[in-house]
């Protein structure tokens, strides 16, 4: 019931989301992306810009506006190789200051026999525009035609599509497609929205050409014959750039090249187009349920790996849509998927953890809690925590003396000097990361690196050891004077590193966590060795070799013999001052220092 819920309302959350475009400056970003990932495309040969660029400028010497006569020597220039269109992006709406160079433009578009388009953003009521002060009718009588050049932007100032008309009048790359074709666009392919422009590349993609190169004759004849001319601003200082679909971020590209791609999609009958809402709903819907679905079945991980195994298909289906020219929303269908998948893994996480829960405290009582989790893992049937081997550091400690001191104190306050003694040196250890394994009257046994894989287990074990006896043991022994107890005791502490086997051990009504093998048995003799000795802690070398940082005050004692071991083993200990007796009581008893078989 809980998956089902999931799947109802990331679904629904989907739909809601796409039905109001919440996401769609998201969405446009994705189609940005998919056209950096499909790269550049072969641009027409029969489509050229003429660009007025900074190479312009630099050959002309003339300033910005030039002069209508030199846009009439282009046009001229352009006219004599017969072009199928002259798309002009630059507007004449207003009279300039010489009549006759109005009247030169305005012979200049009559000679090219219905072949010149203007671009215009200054339209009245009716959708006509203005030409040179006298109207629409004049460039109609002389052969020209306007196009509506304003194009959408989506949020950021991005050219990423083009209408069919605005404000009444056919766009600038409409009515090019039509001088050219000598045939109506049919308004139908742009549907209820503005089409995609299937831009080529990124800027510079599309061929073109200097106006100053063209007007100086440096082109070769028959260069525009049959061509679709785009002319127009093309350098930044003309403020005509702008960011589209191919530009990313912190690139621009000119007004003309963003018109003759616009011209070139409509020519090619608008060939990106949105798939349908119907698809976008269904994918919603089906990728909403996945997940949910599929927990149902499958493993709750599985059934998330499953989903992200979706989720890559699914993005390279829309990839390979969009080059074969749909684009699928891809935003609304994935969050889907992605807010079922994650619920999907919180309600699974939610019911876990309270079973978890109930379970670790019935595993509490018989594994140490640190190793809970671990139990939890491993538990077979008859909650046993199978074997693993592990490179460890084991660890054996000893109260010196104690049984004999306790001897002369009544039951509940031995239980209690213990209690106090065990808490505040389990506490080191579980601070350290060890695991408690054992406790056997006075003595403790841990292990640090089992059950839990630690790099560091040889140096945890060590600071365990510095803190019991530099802080711990002090303050216990300062506990037990302000109560009259005596001075306090010494400690014995053996380290040793190595393989251990750890596991679960016992039955069904009683189970125990251990670490056996030879490297237990050997740290419990060296802190059995300890007895009798100024030290209170000897380190194995085989501890000492596996230190990631050994201290600078790890002082080496002796290489000695070890009972059940063939060779010989070098002890180290702290830096410490030097104690001749073992503690109050000068003698100790504890199961560590005989511990052979653990």
């Amino acid at each position: 019931m809980l998956f089902l819920s999931v799947a109802v309302l990331s679904t629904a959350i989907g739909l809601a989301l796409y039905a109001i475009d919440a996401l769609s400056e998201v969405e446009l970003d994705t189609v940005d992306t998919r056209f950096s990932i499909r790269g550049e495309r072969t641009p027409p040969k029969d489509l050229v810009v003429v660009k007025i660029d900074d190479v312009t400028f630099d050959e002309l010497g003339e300033q910005w506006p030039f002069r209508r006569s030199t846009h009439a020597d282009l046009i001229d220039r352009i006219v004599a190789d017969r072009p199928k269109v002259i798309a002009y992006d630059v507007q004449f709406s207003e009279p300039s200051d010489r009549v006759r160079d109005d009247e030169r433009l305005a012979g200049s578009i009559e000679a090219a026999r219905n072949r010149v388009v203007l671009a215009t953003t200054e339209v009245n009521e009716r959708g006509d525009g203005n030409f040179v002060g006298t109207g629409q009718d004049l460039l109609e009588e002389i052969g020209g035609r306007f196009g509506n050049g304003l194009l959408p932007t989506d949020p950021g100032e991005l050219y990423r599509r083009v209408d069919f008309e605005v404000g009444g009048l056919e766009t600038f790359a409409v009515a090019a497609v039509e001088t050219a074709t000598d045939r109506q666009v049919d308004p139908d392919l742009f549907g209820d929205a503005p089409a995609w422009i299937d831009y080529h590349g990124p800027p510079d993609t599309l061929r073109a050409v200097s106006f100053s190169r063209v007007l100086d004759g440096k082109v070769k004849r028959g260069f525009f014959r049959d061509k679709v001319v785009v002319v127009g601003p093309y350098a930044p200082s003309l403020q005509d750039v702008h960011p589209t679909s191919t530009t990313g971020s912190d690139a621009q590209m000119s007004g003309a090249e963003i018109q003759a791609n616009a011209i070139d999609t409509v020519r090619r009958g608008v060939p990106l187009e949105s798939a349908p809402a119907g698809l976008d709903v269904a994918l919603i819907v089906l990728l909403g349920l996945v997940a949910p679905a599929g927990s149902l079945l499958l493993s709750p991980f599985r059934a998330l790996a499953i989903a992200v195994g979706l989720g890559a298909a699914f993005t390279a289906a829309t990839q390979l849509a969009f080059n074969d020219g749909t684009v699928v929303s891809f935003v609304y269908p994935i969050g889907a998927l992605g807010l079922s998948a994650l619920g999907t893994l919180a309600v699974h996480l939610i019911t876990t953890a309270f079973e978890r829960e109930r379970v670790r405290d019935m595993f509490s009582r018989f594994v140490p809690e640190n190793v809970v989790e671990e139990a939890l893992l491993r538990t077979d049937d008859d909650l046993r925590l199978g074997g693993v081997e592990r490179e460890a550091t084991v660890m054996f400690t000893d109260l010196r003396g104690f049984t004999s001191f306790a001897e002369s104190l009544p039951p509940e306050q031995v239980i209690e000097v213990l209690n106090q003694y065990l808490s505040d040196m389990s506490d080191a250890i579980l601070d350290h990361g060890g695991t408690l394994v054992a406790y056997m009257g006075d003595g403790i046994m841990a292990v640090f690196g089992a059950p839990i894989e630690q790099n560091d287990h040889a140096d945890r074990a060590l600071a365990t050891a510095r803190e019991m006896l530099d802080t711990r043991l002090e303050r216990f022994n300062s506990w037990l004077r302000s109560r009259g107890l005596g001075e306090g005791f010494r400690m014995g502490i053996g380290l040793n590193s190595g393989s251990v086997m750890s596991g679960n051990v016992g039955s069904e009504r009683r189970l125990e966590y251990t670490a056996i093998g030879d490297t237990t048995n050997t740290a419990s003799r060296l802190e059995g060795m300890t007895k009798g000795t100024p030290h209170q802690l000897f380190v194995a070398d085989s501890t000492r070799e596996m230190l990631t940082e050994p201290p600078p005050d790890l002082t080496f004692v002796d290489e000695v013999e070890v009972r059940g071991r063939e060779a010989r083993i070098k002890l180290w200990t702290l830096g410490e001052r030097p104690q001749a007796s073992d503690g109050q009581a000068g003698t100790g008893s504890s199961a560590a220092a005989a511990g052979d078989t653990r």
